[in-house]
């Protein structure tokens, strides 16, 4: 086949006597059938227009043909290593049904004995009973897939979750079990240890991993020679990462760096700051930010706009003066004034705080929440509730109305009421001591978790104490109750996590702090002193 000839210099054209001589041979009638020129048989006419379309189109074409990358497939992000098989324990499903989706190309297997478990957790109102009927459900959903068969294992996307490439096999039939005599073969982790056991004689040299968020379980399985894990997935921070604090201190040489680039104003009683530079990437939204440098002016800012690489702060009001004192309360440190600030905000509705027992955050939140109520008119009533979790034996059933019930919860509440009924109504004797706790009884109601799905709060100041003990689906269920003009306050102290099951990584405060963080009208700030007394604060130190 005749190709017109290359060019006498690079980056110049082909002549287009050339090239019109080629194009006429081209769409010429061939006489014969072409031979190939080495082995001198036909080729297929078939194969004509792909030779073509390889050999003469590039060759005389005016414009550069684009080369196109090749389109990366969901593979290639995945562990190109072998896969392996995930025994699950029945606690890992029901602390989250949706564990079966989570193990990406992995396989998922289901011993017996855990089915049995399911359906003997399955009755009840609790978290966990629901947990057990959701897995149910997926379950028989993944089992109902049109043209599976359980046997060569259920295909884990096939109801949509397109991230799991893996398989979910059930134990059919009888393994052959040999755990040592002391562990009783009755016991259902017993049973599982030993399928686990089974599986990895069976499968071998594929890695079978046992999955349990039972301690003693793991320990068992390590013990047995079995390879164990805890259920990672329902963790927001791994080994290693830090809460967010919500605060970051300037470097001290931060003036001499930014101070001829800063652009500043001022509107009303704050000053604000533009800023641009390499400190811009690591701010956030509503991100505290302190300078505290001798020899520098102090500087506490908030920041309020980030649009590509500048930054706007926004200094902060001192609540630790007198005269800014909300309802008689004034701050003592840097991170509570921090918090009162948001607090007040009308712009920000969810805050949440963290810190240790007697850092201010009841108090603080409540003493806001009275002086928005009361004197701004800005919500209607306080609303409260907590987890009821129980740090010693439970006292059993307790009589009267819901709130009645809930009143032994809420002795912080009460402790913190006192304090601030005493600070406002110092000066106006006894009646009008009582006449301001009325009135601060009044406005505020005191709700129980149990009775908060369907709800919805317009114009409320809501407190939700002890959120650390919250899992991270209740803590959804409870911000979602917000109405229009709602705002949300979060408090709890990680060191004290009574719920089963729950680790500072898991806890529902944490999930919401690392959800929310760099929202326009959300906040989180960490307190770092406690205030109670120093009673207190050495206890926190040392116990």
């Amino acid at each position: 086949m005749p190709l017109p000839p290359a060019p006498t210099q690079r980056a110049s054209l082909i002549s287009s006597k050339a090239l019109a001589k080629s194009e006429s041979a081209i769409s010429a009638p061939a006489k014969s059938m072409p031979h190939d020129n080495v082995t001198k048989k036909p080729i297929a006419k078939k194969a004509i227009p792909e030779l073509q379309e390889q050999s003469i189109t590039p060759s005389y074409s005016r414009e550069p043909v684009p080369q196109q990358a090749p389109k990366k497939t969901k593979a290639s992000k995945k562990n190109q290593g072998p896969t392996k098989l995930f025994v699950l324990d029945t606690n890992v499903l029901m602390h989250d049904p949706m564990c079966l989706f989570q193990f990406e190309e992995h396989d998922v297997y289901l011993p017996m004995i855990v089915l049995e478990e399911l359906d003997s957790h399955k009755k009840g109102m609790t978290e966990v009973a629901r947990n057990a009927r959701q897995t149910s459900r997926f379950l028989d959903a993944l089992a109902a897939t049109p043209g599976s068969d359980i046997k060569l294992g259920l295909p884990l996307n096939a109801t949509g979750h397109i991230d799991s490439g893996g398989k979910l096999f059930f134990q059919t039939q009888i393994m052959d079990v040999s755990l040592p005599m002391s562990l009783p073969q009755g016991k259902a982790d017993n049973q599982i240890l030993g399928v686990v056991q089974a599986l990895g004689k069976l499968h071998a040299p594929r890695e079978v991993v046992l999955v349990s968020k039972d301690i003693n379980m793991r320990v068992k399985a390590r013990a047995l020679g079995l390879a164990a894990e805890d259920y990672q997935n329902d963790k927001v921070l791994e080994d290693g990462d830090l809460l967010y604090s919500g605060a970051m201190a300037l470097p001290p040489d931060f003036w001499n760096r930014h101070g001829k680039a800063i652009e500043s104003w001022q509107q009303g009683s704050h000053t604000f700051y533009r800023l641009s530079g390499p400190l811009v990437p690591s701010l956030l939204i509503n991100q505290f930010v302190y300078l505290e440098a001798p020899g520098e002016p102090s500087l506490y800012a908030r920041v309020t706009e980030i649009r590509g690489k500048t930054a706007v702060l926004k200094t902060l009001k001192d609540f630790g003066h007198a005269k800014n004192a909300v309802w008689g309360v004034t701050t003592r440190n840097r991170e509570q004034n921090f918090a009162m600030n948001m607090l007040t905000d009308p712009e920000v509705d969810f805050v949440t705080l963290a810190g240790t027992a007697g850092t201010g955050k009841t108090l603080m939140a409540l003493a806001a929440g009275l002086t928005q109520v009361l004197d701004d008119r800005r919500y209607t009533e306080i609303i409260m509730t907590r987890a009821t979790v129980s740090v010693g034996e439970d006292i059993g059933f307790l009589p009267g109305t819901e709130e009645e019930k809930m009143g032994p919860w809420m002795g912080a509440l009460d402790d913190n009421l006192e304090f601030l009924a005493k600070g406002d109504g110092g000066n106006a004797g006894e009646w009008g001591r009582a006449a301001t706790n009325e009135l601060i009884r009044s406005r505020i109601k005191i709700k129980s978790m149990n009775f908060m799905r369907g709800r919805t709060f317009m114009n409320k100041y809501v407190i939700i104490d002890e959120a650390q003990n919250l899992t991270p689906k209740q803590m959804k269920t409870l911000i979602t109750r917000a109405g229009p003009g709602t705002k949300i306050i979060c408090m709890g102290n990680l060191a004290q996590i009574d719920t089963p099951y729950l680790t500072e990584g898991s806890s529902g405060l944490t999930y919401a702090v690392d959800r929310f963080k760099g929202w326009a009208h959300g906040g989180h700030i960490t307190l770092a002193r406690g205030e109670r007394s120093r009673l207190a604060d050495f206890a926190s130190e040392v116990l």
